[in-house]
């Protein structure tokens, strides 16, 4: 009987639901970037000030041309307000409704009228969804008039610490949209949700002038609409103010960044059979708990978070997106195979929480205070409770931030669980708080009792700060490493996300990072993608070759680790491709390829990977294997050189049984063969002129050793059975020597060899040639990157056509950058404006050093800068240095940041390599 009678009850309520009365909204702005309202408005200082003209809304008024824009604690003008006015009208049909105006963010102080009269107290605090019930202020079917006034600069000089004494830009104005929202008299108010890994479901219903017999019920459904489960259902008492359901789904399909899956539930206010309002959320099953001296866990997983910091921003609009800046966002984080985002340092955009539940992402929603002094008690309770009534139900929220670095106000504490149906973990980050250590920029295997040698759960809400090309995945290597081999790490956050590149009207639309303070990102600010793009995508990829290189006796089997924490490897997809470079110009290349059965192993496991070669895979060059996920996104693609630098230069150096001519000049050795001309200074041995048949090269000045001590050359001329050698031995500790043979084919070939100083940051040897000559290079190795000692990963072995340019990293945005160090070279191309030459090496594991890149005007934090070698030119290298961060030096970063140990028991290393020159006209 009881089974008849609920089945007759979700019949009724699921035909009756249909005729729900739903909350009406009306927006009276637009909805975000590219859709706004003009409102009429005024601005009360800086530029364009003290007129009435009109003003797309949301906006900072700042990036439509009024008043100023300013940075963190620069000085204000504490006058600067805004004036709104706009005229709407309100359907007769809403007379009998409950009507609020909402306000998703509004920067800073806003006093809203509305026909004249204030719709309530002022509000203080930018980033936060507030709200007046305007019901008796209206108008309907005439026109009504909304004035609202916002000043940039807050009377409330703690809400100034929190929000504009910060390392961001601050803005002023109505930043996201306004709308109207109508609820019948009796209605929710606002529904909280907690749904757990094991189906338990609990609701939190706050229901709004109920009187008589009402019931409140909820029903899960899928997001195609099929309902889930049987309703639940509970009655309400009259006056009551909060009604908690509470229920269990069986085996719902869970939540989490691998498996983003959603259900939708609809809450019902019913008297009988009538729906008398309707609420809907959407929502994820997952359970989120900190075990204190064990892990972070979702779903039962130990979690790491691979992480970054992000703000709402756009360099035409500042503060004001809109959904699709939102979802590029969270797909970029996705790309780099992140799973974590922290808001910083303030709520995000509504939108932004539904791209993160929708495509799996988890974040850290913060209450704004960037540094000491955090919000007062009085205005921060209001705003931790507007932080939590509008992200509540969000399954990506997965813990609160009350503050940043000092910006804490611990009063506030309290109110989280008591807003916080889920009780979600609350940090301060920077401190050791509730068993949760979140230390920014901490050095490589910090600590004394805490951190990677303490007790507690540890995972940095802010480390590698990036400033132009140094930070982010400098150094990223050596933290994860190390992170994955302790079990209390939960990983960490990298600074930030990207440039915040403001187009300042001001300076004719120039993109301003308010010089190296808002540089910090690894994306510029459209989204142009740095060299650490690549290289966090690699590190944090969920599926890790252990294999670095391969023989001749490779099997194709490659052992990997499945770093997945939810998902096997056999959901994923995976190919193979075989390249074959045949020449030195961008379509000199032949390729097959084919798939890969993708393997069985579970999460957090190791196994192999078989691979199906075609019987002549070692006629290739470069071996690619690409994986994908189970949506089809690239997870990484990863290369395997197949052949030596020696046996590659030898396919390309052509032979030829003509005749090498030597004279001796008074100052130099002049070569001569096949119509190239190069001439050796006596004194150095160095390379002083070139010549083919079309003119002068002017590559020279070289060999010379980058760093160490070469004195007293002694430079010979020696026949060796016919083959024109000069021999050159320079004395000093570096036991400095090298030879030069001119080819009859018209190659020159340098053999030369070192022993380099121990703890040097750059080895290697270098030509001087001008960079204004070179107009671009086809290049085989790694690429299209540049790369640093500490940042290697990330590139792709092939052969790179790159086109010259004079990249600023952090201020211009021109990406591939072109100057720099590239790794594994093997050959380049120089397409110049005297004449085309070519270079290759036998020699492996070889790095070309391509010109010194420009140093950023705005730089103070010399941190952020390689070191170059002093010859600005071209330079062939053994070892090169590494990159440090905005806030820490290089040593500071891991092993791969230190300098280049030649020394071991036995004595320094040797180091010696093979060039060839073809400077014959092409």
């Amino acid at each position: 009987m009881l089974k008849n009678t609920l089945y007759l009850f979700f019949l009724l309520f699921s035909a009756t639901s249909a005729f729900a009365q739903r909350t009406e909204i009306k927006f009276l702005s637009g909805t975000g970037k590219d859709h706004t309202v003009n409102w009429d408005f005024q601005c009360t200082a800086g530029t364009n000030s003290s007129k009435w003209t009109t003003i797309p809304v949301p906006s900072n008024w700042e990036s439509m041309g009024f008043g100023n824009l300013t940075y963190g604690s620069s000085k204000e003008d504490t006058s600067e307000t805004g004036l709104y006015r706009h005229k709407f009208n309100v359907s007769k049909n809403w007379a009998a409704k409950e009507i609020f105006i909402v306000f998703d963010g509004s920067m800073t102080d806003t006093e809203v009228k509305v026909n004249g009269v204030l719709a309530g107290p002022i509000h203080q605090g930018a980033f936060y969804r507030f709200r007046y019930n305007i019901t008796p202020l209206l108008k309907y079917n005439a026109e009504n008039l909304l004035e609202v006034k916002v000043r940039k600069v807050s009377s409330n000089q703690m809400v100034n610490e929190a929000e504009r004494s910060a390392d961001f830009w601050v803005f002023g104005g109505i930043f996201r949209p306004v709308f109207l929202e109508a609820y019948p008299k009796v209605h929710l108010e606002r529904i909280a949700v907690d749904a757990r890994a094991d189906g338990s479901l609990k609701i939190n219903t706050f229901p709004i002038n109920t009187s008589g017999s009402t019931r409140i019920v909820a029903q899960l459904k899928t997001r195609q609409g099929k309902p889930v489960g049987a309703p639940i259902s509970k009655a309400v008492s009259q006056g009551q103010e909060m009604v908690q359901l509470n229920g269990k789904i069986l085996s719902p399909k869970l939540w989490s960044p691998e498996f983003p899956n959603l259900y939708t539930l609809e809450v019902s206010l019913m008297s009988g059979t009538k729906v008398l309002h309707a609420l809907t959320e959407t929502i994820g099953f997952r359970t989120v708990e900190l075990r204190k001296q064990d892990g972070f866990y979702v779903n039962g997983k130990k979690m790491r978070f691979k992480g970054v910091n992000r703000g709402s921003f756009w360099p035409t609009s500042g503060r004001t997106t809109d959904e699709s800046v939102s979802l590029l966002d969270a797909k970029l984080i996705k790309e780099m195979n992140m799973n974590a985002v922290r808001m910083s340092h303030y709520p995000p955009d509504a939108h932004f929480l539904k791209v993160c539940d929708s495509i799996g992402l988890f974040v850290i929603d913060e209450l704004t205070g960037w540094q000491y002094p955090p919000y007062d008690t009085e205005v921060g309770r209001k705003l931790v409770k507007e932080l939590i009534l509008k992200d509540v139900n969000h399954p990506s929220v997965i813990m609160w931030a009350n503050g940043n670095e000092g910006g804490f106000n611990f009063e506030l504490l309290p109110d989280y669980p008591k807003h916080d149906i889920q009780a979600r973990p609350v940090i301060q980050p920077w401190m050791n708080i509730n068993g949760m250590n979140t230390k920014h920029y901490i050095p490589w295997n910090y600590g004394i009792n805490t951190f990677f040698q303490g007790k507690d759960v540890f995972f940095p809400t802010e480390f590698l700060h990036g400033l132009y090309d140094g930070g982010h995945g400098a150094g990223l290597d050596d933290f994860w490493n190390l992170m994955l081999s302790n079990p209390l790490s939960a990983g960490g956050f990298l600074w930030d996300f990207c440039d915040q590149g403001v187009a300042n009207k001001d300076r004719n639309g120039q993109l301003d990072t308010k010089g190296n303070a808002a540089a910090d990102g690894i994306l510029g600010p459209y989204r142009e993608k740095e060299g650490s793009f690549y290289t966090i995508k690699e590190i944090w990829a969920p599926v890790y070759f252990q294999k670095r290189s391969l023989t001749r006796a490779f099997d194709g089997n490659f052992a990997i680790d499945n770093r997945y924490d939810f998902t096997n490897l056999n959901q994923c997809k995976f190919s193979w491709k075989l390249k074959k470079i045949t020449g030195l110009g961008p379509a000199d290349t032949a390729a097959v390829s084919g798939k890969i059965v993708a393997p069985d192993i579970s999460p957090q496991t190791t196994g192999t990977l078989k691979v199906a070669l075609p019987n002549n895979w070692t006629d290739y060059d470069v071996l690619y294997i690409t994986a994908k996920d189970l949506y089809g996104q690239e997870i990484f693609t990863w290369t395997w050189s197949l052949t030596t630098p020696q046996e590659m230069s030898q396919r390309f150096i052509s032979q030829s049984s003509g005749k090498v001519q030597v004279t001796d000049q008074s100052a130099n050795i002049l070569m001569e063969a096949s119509g190239i001309k190069v001439e050796i200074d006596k004194k150095t041995g160095q390379l002083v002129k070139v010549n083919n048949t079309t003119g002068g090269i002017s590559f020279k000045n070289g060999p010379v050793l980058i760093t160490g001590e070469a004195t007293d050359a002694v430079v010979k001329q020696v026949d060796k059975q016919n083959a024109q050698i000069v021999e050159v031995a320079y004395s000093g500790k570096q036991q400095y020597r090298f030879n030069w043979t001119l080819l009859s084919s018209g190659i020159l070939q340098l053999k030369y060899q070192y022993k380099p100083d121990n703890n040097d940051d750059m080895l290697g040897i270098s030509f001087d040639y001008s960079e204004e000559k070179v107009k671009a290079i086809q290049l085989i190795g790694d690429g299209p990157y540049r790369v640093y000692k500490n940042r290697m990963k990330g590139t792709t072995f092939n052969s790179w056509n790159k086109v010259s340019n004079n990249t600023v990293t952090g201020e211009s945005w021109n990406y591939p950058e072109f100057k720099g160090y590239y790794s594994n070279f093997y050959a380049v191309n120089f397409h110049t404006n005297e004449s085309d030459f070519k270079i290759f090496t036998e020699t492996e594991n070889l790095f070309l050093h391509l010109f010194n890149p420009a140093i950023p005007k705005d730089l103070k934090r010399a941190n952020s800068m390689a070191v170059y070698p002093k010859s600005a030119g071209i330079s062939f290298m053994h070892g090169i240095t590494a990159i440090g961060t905005k806030t820490q030096k290089k040593e500071d970063l891991g092993p791969q940041s230190q300098a280049n140990l030649t020394f071991a028991n036995g004595g320094l290393d040797t180091q010696s390599g093979v060039l060839y020159f073809d400077f014959r006209s092409q």
